[in-house]
C-alpha cells in the first residue's frame, strides 16, 4: 500500500521532529491544491479560462484561474492558526488573518498559479509555495517579517497540474512525489528520495530572448548548440514549457538545467522571476535533491531579500551544469 501525504508527514513528525502545526498547514495547503486541480481540469466547462481584463502587482495581465486559485489558497489557509500571514505573487502586499481567527507561527507564501500563459492551451502548469517561521505570533505579518533568506524556509513545494496532478514536496530530509488518487481524494506518495543526476545533456530556457543576454550566458548556451562537434563534444537537447514548475519537474525527473537569466531589456532588474515565490522555493527543492541553484553568480538561498516582490536571475538543476555557467558569470 502507498502512503499518503498524512501518514508521511506524520511519520516526519515522529522521525524528524517537525512540529505538527507544520504538518496541519501541509495538509491544509495539500487540500487547497486539490481544489485548484479540479478547476483546472473542469476548463472551459467551469467558466475558467481566458481574462479578467485586471492587472496584477507584477504588471502582468490575470487570468481568471489565478485570481482563483488565489482565493482557494487564501480562503483554505485563513482560518486554521497556523499562519500569522499570508503573501503571494497576485497580492500587493502581505495578507493578515481575519480578526476572527487565531494566529499561529508560520508564514505562507505562494504563486497560486504558475504558467499562467499555457492556462488556456491545456499545457501543464501548477502552485508553487513555502513556508518560514513568523518572528512574532502576536499580530499581523508585516512586509518585514517575509524578508528572509531562502536558507530559513521550513519546506517548500510545487503541485503539478497535468495528465496526473503531482505534489512535490521537502521538509528539509529529501524530496517526495505524492500522485492524487482521484478515486479517493488522497495525495500518494509514488516516488521517494528524488535524485537529480549532477550531468545533463538537457537544458530548458527561452531562446527567443537569445539577443539580450549577458555574455556569459550566451558563451554556454552556444557550447551546448554546438553539440558534438563543439568544445563539449557532447550533443545537447533542449526543451521550454513556458512553466516553470512543469520544466523543473522535468529536471527533478531526468536531470537537466533550467536558466531563467537577467537580460537587457529591463537593466534595472535583477531577473524576470520572483525571488520568494518562485526562486526561493524552487531553488530548497533543487537543493535538498541534491542538484545546485544560483543567480549566475551566488546561491540562491543566500540571497538576503530587499522586498515581497524582489526578481532573480535563475539557474538551477544538474549541478555539474549549474556550476559551470555560474563559472562563467564569476570569471
Amino acid at each position: 500500500m502507498k502512503l499518503s501525504l498524512s501518514h508521511y508527514l506524520i511519520r516526519c513528525e515522529r522521525e524528524h521532529g517537525i512540529e505538527s502545526d507544520l504538518r496541519l498547514l501541509l495538509e491544509t495547503v495539500a487540500r487547497a491544491c486539490k481544489s485548484i486541480s479540479h478547476a483546472v481540469n473542469k476548463g472551459a466547462l467551469g467558466n475558467v479560462l481566458g481574462s479578467t481584463g485586471t492587472i496584477n502587482v507584477q504588471g502582468e495581465a490575470q487570468k481568471k484561474l489565478d485570481v482563483l486559485s488565489n482565493e482557494i489558497l487564501f480562503e483554505a489557509n485563513c482560518w486554521g492558526g497556523y499562519l500569522a500571514g499570508m503573501a503571494s505573487e497576485e497580492m500587493d502586499g502581505p495578507v493578515g488573518i481575519p480578526l476572527a481567527y487565531p494566529r499561529g507561527k508560520y508564514l505562507l507564501l505562494f504563486d497560486p498559479l504558475d504558467g499562467s500563459s499555457n492556462i488556456d492551451v491545456n499545457v501543464s502548469i501548477g502552485t508553487i509555495f513555502s513556508v518560514l517561521r513568523s518572528p512574532s505570533s502576536e499580530e499581523d505579518a508585516g512586509e518585514a517579517a517575509f524578508m528572509q533568506q531562502g536558507t530559513r524556509q521550513m519546506c517548500a513545494g510545487y503541485t503539478v497540474y497535468g495528465p496526473q496532478t503531482l505534489l512535490v514536496l521537502s521538509v528539509g530530509h529529501g524530496v517526495q512525489v505524492f500522485t492524487l488518487d482521484r478515486d479517493t481524494g488522497s495525495f500518494l506518495m509514488t516516488q521517494s528520495n528524488v535524485r537529480i543526476p549532477a550531468d545533463t545533456r538537457e537544458f530548458a530556457i527561452n531562446m527567443s530572448n537569445v539577443r539580450h543576454w549577458d555574455a556569459p550566458v550566451r558563451r554556454y548556451v552556444d557550447e551546448l548548440l554546438a553539440g558534438r562537434t563543439g568544445p563539449r563534444g557532447v550533443d545537447f537537447n533542449m526543451r521550454w514549457v513556458a512553466s516553470m514548475v512543469a520544466d523543473v519537474h522535468r529536471i527533478m525527473t531526468r536531470g537537466g538545467i533550467f536558466m531563467y537569466p537577467r537580460d537587457a531589456r529591463d537593466p534595472t532588474r535583477a531577473g524576470r522571476l520572483r525571488l520568494m515565490y518562485e526562486g526561493n522555493p524552487m531553488a530548497y527543492l533543487i537543493e535538498q535533491a541534491g542538484g545546485a541553484a544560483t543567480n549566475g553568480e551566488r546561491r540562491i538561498l543566500e540571497i538576503q531579500p530587499a522586498t515581497l516582490h524582489e526578481r532573480v536571475a535563475v539557474f538551477l538543476g544538474s549541478r555539474n551544469e549549474v556550476e559551470r555557467v555560474t563559472g562563467y558569470h564569476n570569471a
